[in-house]
């Protein structure tokens, strides 16, 4: 009786140093693959972002910072590509952690959507406290551009629909004339809306279930390759 209880003990000592043993196997570090991306429209913007060598080629160091703000950010891939959609990110997040970059959006004890069109982003404050952080839009193309300074929205509509450009326009909060905020499936990093401040359907959600008819909107600057 005692041998087998002595050898169960074995047997199970031996089980454990198995079970403790595949587990640190099996979560040994792998080797990250080579970052092989080419320079990037927005290689040396990124790498001012990221307090790199700013000289607009990409190298592997380029690469693999600019893949791990990637990854930091949940952008998908984060293959270490320089191009619009991570630096409109990595800006949103640069805006979010710094007060001053938000300076241009004016202070108020109410809430204030703030859109500002030079650098293509949206938040809201109330009084110097962000309510909704910082995301990338997309505003009004040539010819079509947002209307800036203030507005309020007068009405909301949860599931819109253009019948001028028949397309869907999810979450719709009017703030002047046709012009919404509103969610869209459309790359937002193409192109231009039709006056609108186009968002993910995501953040267009949140802030609809934010925001309120009279809440105020102020809007300046200029979408990047329009007339203002």
């Amino acid at each position: 009786m005692r041998w087998t209880k002595l050898c169960a003990a074995a047997v199970s000592a031996a089980a454990l140093s198995v079970l403790v043993a595949a587990p640190t196997a099996a979560t040994a570090p792998r080797d990250e693959p080579a970052c092989t991306s080419d320079t990037g429209p927005y290689q040396r913007e990124l790498e001012k972002e990221l307090q790199l060598e700013v000289d607009g080629r990409q190298s592997p160091e380029d690469c693999a910072a600019i893949s791990a703000l990637q990854r930091r950010l949940d952008i998908h891939p984060p293959d270490g590509y320089a191009d619009l959609m991570t630096y409109r990110y990595a800006l949103a997040d640069r805006v979010g952690r710094d007060s001053a970059e938000r300076r241009d959006c004016p202070t108020r004890t109410y809430r204030v959507t703030c859109v500002d069109l030079n650098r293509q982003l949206l938040w809201v404050q109330k009084g110097g406290r962000l309510v909704f952080a910082p995301v990338p839009v997309r505003t009004g193309r040539e010819g079509l551009e947002t209307r800036v300074g203030w507005h309020r929205i007068y009405w909301r509509n949860r599931d819109h629909h253009s019948t001028i450009y028949d397309v869907p326009m999810p979450y719709a909060q009017f703030f002047d004339g046709g012009q919404a905020l509103h969610g869209t499936d459309e790359d937002l990093f193409t192109s231009g809306s039709a006056g609108c401040v186009n968002l993910t359907e995501e953040d267009a959600k949140t802030l609809w279930d934010l925001l309120r008819e009279d809440d105020q909107l102020y809007i300046w600057g200029a979408k990047p390759g329009t007339g203002g």
